[in-house]
């Protein structure tokens, strides 16, 4: 039986979806950008560096270090690109840095994060639409985050990010989506959109994070209430305007 192909889903860059699995017209493997936000990370960063293929755009999100982690970055990835938030928190780190990716996949690696991002690639290309590093099993990367997590590019819009031109706010408060609750919100995101996730095996170093896991589980249960808020006004407010 012939594969069914959803017209609609087809972008003007010749590539088609089927049955979910992404293809490139000319049998090309798809392109990869790797996205790096960052803080004071001189120390680590190399480490990530040394092991990513200079086929891989490199996207350094710099939230104002003052160590050498720009410096470290260029002297291993001249071809690097760096990115200034436009506001503060690592959500619009993230967008900032999804704004200037060029390839077909975006991976999200923390700095100290693990630099084999094949088997995430390998996922995407045999059908899923995101894979992540299963971080804790028993605190989950939905609640705790996630070191790596990999998509296609078209999937951005569902993320619903904050716009990155978008101005501070008058009274000096956070923007929903610009904070740390981001690493819960792209998966709460994903999963309302019904997109497949792909989990993979990532070796982790338990012993120094399991405060730090805690501390991201509290605050991943909040970001999930308060997502729930936010979805429950936002359709009372379409209702409305039926």
């Amino acid at each position: 039986m012939r594969a069914r192909i959803d017209r609609r889903t087809i972008p003007q860059s010749g590539m088609v979806i089927v049955r979910g699995e992404r293809f490139l017209s000319d049998n090309t493997a798809p392109t990869v950008s790797v996205v790096i936000p960052a803080l004071n990370e001189a120390r680590t960063i190399a480490h990530l560096l040394e092991r990513l293929g200079p086929e891989v755009q490199v996207v350094l999100v710099d939230g104002g270090s003052v160590d050498r982690t720009i410096e470290v970055t260029l002297q291993h990835r001249p071809d690097a690109t760096v990115v200034r938030p436009t506001r503060t928190g690592k959500g619009n780190a993230l967008a900032c840095g999804f704004a200037a990716c060029t390839g077909d996949i975006i991976a999200v690696i923390d700095a100290d994060g693990p630099a084999g991002i094949a088997p995430f690639v390998a996922a995407l290309t045999a059908g899923a639409d995101c894979a992540r590093a299963a971080r804790s099993a028993r605190l989950g990367s939905l609640l705790s985050g996630s070191r790596c997590t990999v998509f296609w590019r078209r999937i951005v819009p569902l993320l619903e990010l904050p716009d990155p031109a978008l101005p501070r706010p008058a009274d000096g408060g956070p923007v929903w989506g610009d904070g740390l609750e981001v690493e819960t919100l792209i998966h709460l995101r994903l999963a309302a959109a019904g997109v497949r996730v792909a989990e993979v095996a990532m070796a982790g170093s338990p012993l120094a994070r399991r405060g730090s896991a805690l501390t991201a589980a509290a605050r991943g249960l909040r970001t999930i209430a308060v997502e729930q808020m936010r979805q429950r006004r936002l359709r009372s407010a379409q209702l409305r305007s039926v």
